[in-house]
């Protein structure tokens, strides 16, 4: 198996090259140069599996450069010893008729990015070795809230590697906050950047191909890499998760084996949906994938119209983690439906950051909306939904998954379409717990800290608190640093002190 970029076709090169470089030289985002196929006879053989040998079974058919040692080191090291408070790792739970949510946020940070967190450090120190020759690998990662906290605890005290991330300073969840700034570590450092998550990501990906950022670092023996779904190490762990999903289901008899699904997926930068589709492509028996966007909608227009502008108000919401305008890997998809043509991608990339916006044809569009179907919800839509789905159902979601539930209720009403349907779950509640205790009492607010709201959260609902989130009041504040987005790269020698 080998890798292209979208932006050049030219190159070819192996999974632990594009996992230790994280982004091509030229901005491109690296993709397979063709999608491993499983039938319906392979598929089965994985529904008694643990979460971890179907992990294996999947990633050994793009990691065809790591021997059976070193992905059996990855894997096992990531899912394994209890790092997982479910024995599931990503358990399945059926709340009405056709709705099963796939709750992506029991491991370590309580977030879905921990599915994929936990493993891109092994991978990254096996790709490492085979590729960086000794050099230190700075994790450069810009965040609107949940992956900076997973990939800083994936990587924390990893020999050879430090990781800076960057969040905006008034987009992130006071939880989201406390649980980077107070993140433990000798490799490990956080910035806040005056501006949004376009600003910080627009600003990382620039220091990425900054040719004398990049020289001052290979002058201290380092090069750059990334945590950000940019990289397809961190891409690839979330393929697994919707086998696994399919698995669970003709486990607990809500679908049998052959039968099709459809996936709801609370969307910003578009991987985690994206990685539905590779499944999709791959085999796993997928009729649509609904794409759910809170009031940044910027992809349901796209899905929709077949128009990306991102010259639109940018909103703050209380779904941070998809408070995002410009989605990286809807490039990937588009290489892939514009038929492997890095000139096309390149010319709407040029676009976006020239004019802000691209349009592609309608027979293109045509294409795409084979496979999607896309909504949005506005604020107090997820409001009523975090309260109506407790009170009828007994289930207390996050935000995010609010905001893919009432999509999925949309799409649902409006297509007639019954086809059992995965719903992911991308984060605990008590990473919101002001927000959703909010929308619990009909919109009246509370003005407790987080901790007390936690615990006013669990008084109301008996739903457990996650011990990684009890665990921080008491640790102290590490990190205070501020900075503009045109001092980032400042900032970055700042922190590694070079």
């Amino acid at each position: 198996m080998f890798y292209t970029s979208t932006r050049d076709s030219s190159i070819k090169i192996t999974s632990a090259q594009a996992i230790a470089k994280g982004i091509s030289d030229e901005g491109g985002l690296f993709v397979p140069c063709e999608i491993p196929c499983f039938s319906a006879e392979k598929i089965a053989s994985m529904v008694d599996m643990s979460y971890i040998d179907r992990a294996k079974t999947v990633l050994r058919e793009f990691l065809t450069d790591f021997s059976e040692e070193e992905l059996n080191y990855c894997v096992e090291g990531a899912y394994g010893a209890d790092k997982f408070s479910s024995p599931a790792i990503a358990p399945i739970v059926h709340i009405d008729g056709a709705k099963n949510i796939l709750e992506l946020w029991h491991g370590p940070t309580c977030a879905f990015k921990d599915m994929a967190l936990q493993l891109l450090p092994y991978l990254m120190t096996v790709s490492a070795k085979k590729t960086a020759d000794g050099k230190t690998i700075v994790i450069l990662v810009a965040t609107s809230g949940d992956t900076g906290k997973a990939a800083l605890e994936g990587f924390k005290d990893v020999d050879k590697t430090k990781i800076l991330v960057f969040y905006p300073v008034d987009g992130v969840s006071p939880m989201q906050k406390l649980q980077m700034v107070t993140q433990e570590g000798e490799n490990v450092a956080v910035c806040a950047v005056k501006g949004n998550f376009d600003d910080a990501q627009s600003a990382v990906k620039s220091i990425f191909t900054d040719a004398e950022v990049k020289r001052r670092l290979a002058e201290k023996n380092m090069a750059f890499s990334s945590a950000n779904s940019i990289n397809w190490g961190r891409l690839v762990p979330q393929i697994v998760y919707y086998f696994s999903a399919y698995c669970d289901m003709i486990k607990n008899g809500s679908v049998k084996a052959g039968d099709v699904i459809n996936a709801v997926v609370p969307t910003g930068n578009f991987g985690n949906i994206l990685a539905a589709y590779y499944a999709k492509k791959m085999g796993l028996p997928i009729k649509k994938l609904v794409c759910a966007s809170n009031s940044n909608n910027v992809l349901t227009d796209f899905l929709c119209t077949g128009v990306y502008d991102k010259n639109r108000r940018f909103y703050t919401t209380t779904s941070p983690s998809m408070d995002i305008l410009i989605s990286s890997n809807l490039e990937r998809l588009l290489y892939h439906i514009g038929g492997n043509d890095d000139n096309f991608v390149k010319s709407l990339m040029k676009a976006l950051s020239e004019k802000g916006k691209y349009e592609i044809s309608k027979e293109l569009l045509a294409d795409i909306r084979e496979t999607f179907d896309a909504g949005f919800a506005a604020e107090d839509e997820v409001d009523e939904t975090i309260k109506s789905h407790f009170e009828k159902y007994g289930y207390l979601c996050d935000t995010h998954t609010a905001v893919a539930l009432k999509v999925y209720d949309e799409y649902a009403k409006r297509t007639g379409d019954g086809t059992p349907t995965v719903i992911d779950s991308t984060a605990s509640p008590y990473k919101f717990s002001k927000s959703v205790l909010t929308a619990l009492n009909g919109g009246k607010s509370f003005d407790s800290d987080e901790f007390e709201m936690a615990d006013k959260l669990f008084e109301t609902t008996k739903a457990p608190i996650p011990a990684p989130i009890a665990s921080l009041k008491e640790k102290a504040v590490r990190f205070t640093n501020v900075c503009g987005k045109e001092n980032m790269s400042e900032m970055v020698f700042e922190l590694l002190k070079i």
